[in-house]
C-alpha cells in the first residue's frame, strides 16, 4: 500500500513517469482538453465540485515535485481561495499568461487532470522539477 495520500493509479503512474520540465495541467470541469494530440486526459470529475481543485492539488503535490507553475491572468484577477491555499514552496516560481495562451500551452502538457471544479478559470499548469 502507498504511503502518500495519492491513491488514484493513473495520477500516481503519471507522476512516476514525469521528467524535469514536463507539464501537467490541473483543470476545472470546463477547460477544453486538447483534441487530436497525444496529451493524456485523466478525468477525475464526478459531479460539480467533486473533486474540487484545492483537494486535487493538495493530494497531487504530496507526490509531485514542482519547479514552477503557469497561471492565467484571469485566474489571478479572481483571487479565489483555492489559489491562496497554495504555498510558493509547493508550486515554485510563477509565470503568468492569458487564459487563451494557457489553453494553447495545454497542447504541450504530458497530461490534463480534469477535476469537478466549476469555478471559472480554475486551472493551474504545474512544471515538474527534480528532487536532487
Amino acid at each position: 500500500m502507498k504511503k502518500t495520500p495519492l491513491l488514484n493509479a493513473a495520477l500516481s503512474r503519471l507522476v512516476a513517469t514525469l521528467g524535469h520540465g514536463d507539464m501537467v495541467l490541473v483543470a476545472d470541469a470546463g477547460m477544453p482538453a486538447p483534441h487530436g494530440t497525444a496529451v493524456e486526459v485523466i478525468d477525475l470529475a464526478l459531479t460539480p465540485g467533486t473533486p474540487d481543485i484545492a483537494t486535487t492539488l493538495r493530494v497531487l503535490l504530496a507526490e509531485m515535485q514542482v519547479e514552477s507553475h503557469v497561471i492565467a491572468s484571469e485566474t489571478l484577477a479572481r483571487g479565489d481561495a483555492w489559489l491562496e491555499g497554495l504555498s510558493a514552496e509547493a508550486i515554485g516560481t510563477r509565470r503568468e499568461v492569458s487564459h487563451e495562451a494557457l489553453k494553447q500551452l495545454s497542447h504541450r502538457a504530458r497530461a490534463v487532470v480534469r477535476t469537478g471544479e466549476c469555478t471559472p478559470y480554475a486551472n493551474l499548469m504545474l512544471v515538474a522539477g527534480v528532487t536532487f
